[in-house]
């Protein structure tokens, strides 16, 4: 019997962040998973990324579109303190 277990939205989120982090490490940066729900992403933005002006558009245009291109239940992405 092979037993299968179902990835969990979380968990994809978890994984694609990763994927993430060395981009935004590169700058200085780095990200944080916070939690999702109803398919609001919740991240930390740290390091040099946290008070960068560019920093609302990092989450919009690059964190956001990359879930939601990998994880379809992904509907937003949000930065919290």
């Amino acid at each position: 019997m092979v037993k299968t277990l179902k990835e969990t939205v979380e968990d994809r989120v978890q994984k694609a962040i990763q994927e993430l982090r060395p981009n935004l490490q590169a700058d200085g940066g780095d990200i944080e998973f916070v939690g999702v729900e109803g398919g609001i992403v919740k991240v930390r933005l740290t390091g040099t990324c946290a008070h960068c002006p560019m920093s609302t558009m990092t989450i919009q245009w690059g964190v956001e579109n990359f879930l939601k291109k990998k994880i379809p239940e992904v509907v937003k992405v949000e930065a919290v303190q």
